[in-house]
């Protein structure tokens, strides 16, 4: 924004345009960092009746002996309920990395558990997946790729009629998925994707919510944004994911998170944005964001901040795309009531999640960039002062807060003149204390477009004492520059 000339240092009149790059600069790293910070996790499926039924027994390590016994009576037992004990004997002792480890040494257990996993006998059937799912439970990658035999039967038993059953599957590829490029490689061309596309029209929400699982491991690999993300974008996986966030009676909380990390993911890769916006992504994600702000009013829910997180990084993203420009992006979202929702959430994330509030920041910065009618709407609600409140959160919070006021003063005169005076001044000499150079920075960058485009704004800022609080900042580095020239700025005009 500043630039040395004859004559001393003076503000230039492309500085708007310079903060512009330099905030979507920041943007960019903010994108890749939220990109790399990622869901990776396993999950344990156990049945809560079988867990009480069983307390009080012990997972215990067994060794090669006993391993081949059970798994011979799991197979040749005379009984049903014989071979049923047998396998969840030896599920009991899956559970313990030990027990996994001498499970997948010895030659055919893997073999014969798909074998009984391939059983016309439902029960036997059942325990052989839970066994399974033990094994894809654990943390050694040896132990993971040993179970790629079973992939393609679990793929199959996804079009089956038992809704357990399949939730069970479901959250067992999850959990391969994760571990092992090797799972993965062989899941694509077994067709994976159509599985999921057609699993995913399940009326069952305990399915959707395991599907919605076991399809954002697959949107995190790393090989994703080539080789997974195109083949999901080119189903009906995304027609149905924005169905299921659609505001409404039947929207379910648990599977709503799960589907709107999976958009996440999706948007994150930029491989095809375009896409998700013309099948009305941003009208779904805005409607959304509405019923949120009126959830956190109406419930003490403790999950709600679950499904705010990835649902304002979902809208921060697309509307930096140009698709979304195209498509009147900022109008979809209808301007008032998107800002209005979105202080409810910030002041829910407050109490809540104060961590989280970047995220509500970001997206009010991304909507007030380029557009006045954004930003009017913050000046029309009364919500600078609730914004300004939020500095004393940390700096991470200050710089995002400072970049929306800027966001605000760039559009103009009658834009500063709205801002001025009320608590702005006080509030940016107290930011102008601070040791953060980044928040110091901004509060810089904010002062200048005031100085600029506010008459008498230089005058207030000197009779409270703003020349000393430069001072302190006179020999950094990072902002003597800018320092020097808000004090020419001030001084001079």
């Amino acid at each position: 924004m500043w630039s040395r000339q004859r004559g001393g240092l003076k503000p230039l009149r492309c500085g708007v345009e310079q903060l512009r790059c330099r905030r979507r600069e920041r943007e960019a790293a903010l994108r890749k960092a939220r990109r790399e910070q990622q869901l990776v996790s396993k999950r344990l499926l156990r049945d809560e009746a079988l867990e009480e039924a069983e307390e009080g027994c012990v997972a215990m390590i067994f060794g090669e002996a006993e391993i081949q016994q059970f798994l011979r009576l799991a197979q040749r037992g005379t009984e049903e309920k014989e071979r049923e004990g047998a396998l969840v004997s030896l599920r009991r002792g899956l559970q313990c990395p030990e027990t996994q480890q001498t499970f997948i040494r010895l030659e055919g257990s893997i073999r014969t558990l798909v074998g009984l996993l391939t059983s016309n006998q439902a029960l036997l059937q059942l325990e052989a997946a839970r066994c399974l799912h033990e094994l894809s439970h654990s943390e050694q990658s040896a132990v993971v790729e040993a179970c790629l035999p079973a992939t393609s039967y679990l793929l199959t038993y996804l079009s089956g009629h038992s809704s357990d059953f399949i939730e069970l599957c479901l959250y067992t590829l999850g959990n391969l998925i994760v571990e092992s490029e090797a799972v993965r490689r062989q899941l694509l061309p077994q067709g994976i994707v159509p599985a999921l596309a057609a699993c995913i029209q399940s009326p069952h929400l305990t399915v959707l919510e395991a599907l919605g699982y076991a399809l954002s491991q697959l949107l995190q690999a790393k090989e994703a944004p080539e080789k997974i993300i195109p083949s999901v974008l080119g189903s009906t996986l995304p027609q149905h994911m924005l169905q299921l966030l659609q505001p409404g009676p039947k929207l379910n909380l648990g599977v709503a998170v799960e589907f709107a990390w999976c958009l996440h993911y999706i948007i994150c890769s930029q491989v095809n944005n375009a896409l998700l916006i013309t099948q009305g992504a941003l009208s779904t994600l805005g409607l959304l964001l509405l019923d949120l702000a009126g959830a956190v009013q109406r419930t003490e829910d403790a999950g709600l901040e679950l499904l705010a997180c990835p649902v304002l990084r979902c809208l921060s993203n697309l509307l930096t795309e140009a698709a979304a420009e195209a498509v009147g992006g900022q109008l979809q979202l209808r301007d008032e009531r998107v800002v209005a929702a979105l202080f409810i959430l910030l002041q829910f994330l407050l109490q809540k999640q104060p961590s989280l509030l970047p995220e509500g920041l970001w997206l009010l910065n991304n909507l007030t960039a380029n557009s006045p009618s954004f930003c009017t709407s913050l000046l029309s609600l009364d919500l600078i002062e609730p914004l300004l409140h939020l500095l004393s959160v940390s700096n991470v919070v200050s710089v995002l807060v400072l970049t929306v006021l800027c966001n605000v003063a760039e559009k103009g005169p009658a834009y500063c003149q709205r801002l001025w005076p009320g608590p702005l001044l006080s509030s940016l000499l107290d930011t102008l204390a601070f040791s953060d150079t980044e928040v110091v920075g901004q509060s810089l960058e904010l002062l200048q477009l005031l100085f600029l485009y506010q008459p008498g704004a230089a005058q207030a800022f000197l009779q409270q004492s703003g020349l000393q609080a430069l001072q302190r900042h006179e020999e950094v580095a990072q902002l003597q520059d800018r320092v020097h020239a808000l004090q020419q700025t001030a001084l001079h005009g």
